[in-house]
C-alpha cells in the first residue's frame, strides 16, 4: 500500500512538470529545508535579491510572492502538492522572475514534490526532532531532508550550490550528500558572519549592538539566518554594501518573535511548536534580555497540536516552560479531533515532573479558550514583564474537531485585548 501511495504522488508530480513545460529549467531555483527558520530564511534571501535589483518569486509557510505581488498563504501547507509547485514556477517564469525561492518540507520530499524540478541551490538551516510519528523515527525524518540535497546533486543545472549550517550537529549528513556529484559547498557559521561584519566596520558582537543596528538581529537564532544570507549573497557575487542594506532594513517575518508592544510590558507572538524552538524563544524573551534588567516576570501562553502529531513533545515542552516561565497558561493550539483537555494535561505532566522548576504550582493555569487565556495573561502583566504566546505565530486559524477551523490572528487579538485593558 505504501508503494502504491508513493507512485500516486510521483505521478501527480510528473504530470505537473509535463503540463507546465518544465519551468524550472528557465529560472534559478532555491530550496530551503530544515526544522526551523525556513520561511524567515526565504524572506531574507528575497530581500537581498530584491536589493540587488532582481525579480523574485517566493513560496513559504507565510507568503506567496511573484515579482512584487504578495498574498498570504492561507493554506496549512508549506509545500503544496499536485500541480502547485510547477504552476507556481510557470507563473514566476511568465512574470520575468530571476529567482524562485521555495520551502522544502520532509513530508513534501516523501511525497516526491521536490522531484522534476531542476534545482540550482539548497540551504539547510537546522534539525531538531519533529514529525516523528509521521516518519517513524528522527533518523527517517533527517533522511527525508538529506534526500533533497541528494536530489539537487543530480540536477541537470550546470552549477549547483549547497549551503549548510556548520553549527548544527547534523551538518555532516548534508555535506556528505552535497559531495555525491560535486557542486559548490558553503558551510556558513554565525561566527564567520560576525567576523565578516567587523571587517566592514559593522560591529554586531553584542546583543545591544545588534538591537541598535536592527532589532531583528537581537535574537541569537536570527544570526544563523543572517549567516545563510551572507553565504548566498557571496555565491551570487552580490556586493557587501547591497547585502548590508538588506540586512539592516530587514524587519523579520510576522509571527516570528514578533512584538505586539514593548512598553510598559512586552507582548510577543511566536510560532515555536517544538521543544528546541520553544527553548530558544524563551531564552530570547527573558525580561532581562528585553528590558536589560532583572525583576520582571515571564508569562507564557502555550499549547500543542493535536491530531496525533508528535505526542512525545508535549511533556517535553511542559518541562521547558517550567524551567523558564514565572506564569504558565496552558491553552488550545490546534486540537483537531483530540480531547483538548487531555493535550494540556500531557503538557502539565511535564511541568509537574520537572525538578527545581521555576514555575510555582499555583502559577500554572489551564484555560482552554485561547482568547480568554491571552486576556488572563494581559491582566497579570505589569511594567517590565514579558508575555510570550507561542504555537500559533502567523497562522490564520485554530483547527478543532470534525475538520473545522476557527479564524484566528494571534497578533491582532492580543493587540485588541491590550487596547481594551
Amino acid at each position: 500500500m505504501r508503494y502504491l501511495y508513493s507512485i500516486y504522488h510521483w505521478l501527480w508530480v510528473w504530470a505537473g512538470s509535463v503540463i507546465f513545460s518544465h519551468p524550472s529549467r528557465k529560472i534559478f531555483v532555491v530550496g530551503v529545508t530544515g526544522t526551523k527558520g525556513k520561511s524567515t530564511t526565504l524572506e531574507f534571501l528575497g530581500a537581498i535579491l530584491e536589493a540587488a535589483g532582481k525579480k523574485v518569486a517566493l513560496s513559504s509557510t507565510v507568503y506567496r510572492k511573484i515579482s512584487g505581488r504578495t498574498e498570504r498563504n492561507l493554506s496549512d501547507n508549506s509545500m503544496p502538492g499536485r500541480f502547485f509547485l510547477q504552476s507556481f514556477l510557470r507563473k514566476a517564469v511568465s512574470a520575468g522572475a530571476d529567482y524562485a525561492l521555495l520551502e522544502v518540507t520532509s513530508q513534501g520530499v516523501v511525497q516526491h514534490r521536490h522531484e522534476f524540478i531542476d534545482w540550482d541551490a539548497a540551504i539547510f538551516t537546522n534539525l531538531a526532532p519533529e514529525h516523528i510519528e509521521s516518519h517513524g523515527s528522527f533518523e527517517n525524518y533527517r533522511a527525508a531532508k538529506v534526500s533533497f540535497f541528494e536530489y539537487l546533486a543530480r540536477s541537470r543545472k550546470p552549477e549547483k550550490f549547497f549551503f549548510v549550517n556548520g553549527n548544527d550537529a547534523n551538518a555532516r549528513h548534508f555535506m556528505d550528500a552535497a559531495a555525491i556529484r560535486g557542486g559548490v559547498l558553503y558551510q556558513y557559521k554565525k561566527e564567520k558572519f560576525l567576523e565578516e561584519c567587523l571587517k566592514h566596520k559593522l560591529d554586531l558582537t553584542s546583543r545591544e549592538k545588534r538591537v541598535k543596528a536592527n532589532n531583528w538581529l537581537a535574537s541569537d537564532f536570527n544570526l544563523d539566518t543572517a549567516s545563510a544570507g551572507l553565504a548566498f549573497a557571496e555565491s551570487r557575487k552580490i556586493p557587501w554594501p547591497i547585502f548590508q542594506k538588506a540586512l539592516l532594513d530587514f524587519k523579520g517575518l510576522m509571527g516570528r518573535m514578533e512584538f505586539v508592544q514593548k512598553e510598559p510590558f512586552a507582548a510577543i507572538v511566536d510560532g515555536a511548536h517544538t521543544p528546541d524552538s520553544l527553548e530558544k524563544a524563551y531564552q530570547n524573551a527573558r525580561p532581562e534580555i528585553i528590558f536589560g534588567k532583572t525583576g520582571g516576570k515571564m508569562i507564557c501562553v502555550l499549547g500543542s497540536a493535536g491530531g496525533g502529531r508528535d505526542v512525545w513533545k508535549r511533556p517535553a515542552m511542559g518541562k521547558i516552560a517550567a524551567n523558564w516561565c514565572d506564569v504558565i497558561i496552558l491553552s488550545d493550539e490546534d486540537p483537531y479531533d483530540e480531547d483538548p483537555d487531555e493535550i494540556l494535561e500531557q503538557i502539565k505532566y511535564g511541568i509537574n515532573e520537572t525538578e527545581g522548576k521555576k514555575t510555582k504550582s499555583e502559577n500554572v493555569l489551564k484555560i482552554l479558550d485561547r482568547h480568554l487565556a491571552l486576556k488572563k495573561a494581559v491582566s497579570l502583566a505589569e511594567k517590565g514583564d514579558v508575555i510570550i504566546a507561542t504555537g500559533k505565530g502567523s497562522e490564520m486559524s485554530i483547527h478543532i474537531a470534525k475538520g473545522k477551523a476557527v479564524p484566528w490572528n494571534e497578533k491582532e487579538i492580543l493587540e485588541s485585548i491590550i487596547k481594551e485593558t
